[in-house]
């Protein structure tokens, strides 16, 4: 059996309600549910909540909220892999029989489902027990610079100061949409063995602020057409 988990905790100091405020006239976690139902790999698509608001959109969407998330695993600090846990421990009590485990986030409203089928085939091709996403970074993080409360500035790697951008080496980072693994690598939190596929840099937004949410909604709308 294979089981999507999306993550959506009610509290969201940034952003008001981020993971039920409409986008495009649709509740955000939308998009994740709709993604993984797409999909045809999933048994069940489940959502941890705290929220009662959250759990009667996320049932009205189709998903399941067969138990509620503890509020010492729903504030600000909580890391995702201990409510990942919870969440198979629980359809574990429930005599769910889970092999692989996928863990959505809330607000994705880029992602796509044939990344998600990519990814688990990804995983399986490479006898891997994990794979998610990764994006190129858009500006070589070798010539990376920081910056004083004058505004003077230094390299952070100085050795790579000449560097043509051209001739560094590749470097990604986390594209934060989803993560596949084994049951047991999310219960023992082993995901050295890791596999990847890689994301486009448009198709990648973090959504912390306002300002994210606006450049969401441009790509969105330029991807859909809808400017």
């Amino acid at each position: 059996m294979n089981v999507a988990i999306i993550p959506a905790r009610g509290g969201s100091k940034r952003i008001h309600r981020k993971n039920i405020r409409l986008f495009f006239g649709k509740p955000m976690i939308f998009y994740a549910i709709s993604a993984a139902m797409k999909t045809g790999l999933f048994d069940s698509v489940i959502v941890s909540t705290d929220d009662e608001e959250i759990s009667k959109i996320a049932i009205s969407l189709g998903a399941e909220v067969p138990f509620t998330r503890p509020l010492e695993l729903s504030d600000d600090h909580t890391p995702t892999i201990p409510v990942i846990q919870h969440a198979i421990n629980k359809l574990i009590e429930m005599n769910r029989k889970l092999d692989y485990v996928c863990c959505i986030y809330p607000s994705v409203p880029l992602i796509e489902s044939k990344d998600i089928v990519n990814a688990f085939n990804a995983m399986i091709k490479e006898n891997s027990s994990s794979c998610y996403p990764v994006s190129e970074f858009a500006s070589a993080p070798q010539r990376a610079l920081k910056r004083d409360i004058s505004g003077r500035v230094e390299y952070f790697y100085p050795q790579y100061r000449l560097t043509r951008t051209q001739d560094l080496e590749a470097a990604f980072y986390d594209a934060g949409q989803f993560y596949w693994g084994k049951t047991s690598a999310w219960l023992n939190d082993t995901f050295y063995d890791a596999v990847t596929i890689t994301l486009p840099k448009w198709q990648v937004i973090d959504i912390d602020t306002l300002h994210d949410w606006r450049r969401a909604e441009l790509y969105y709308q330029s991807l859909k057409g809808l400017i």
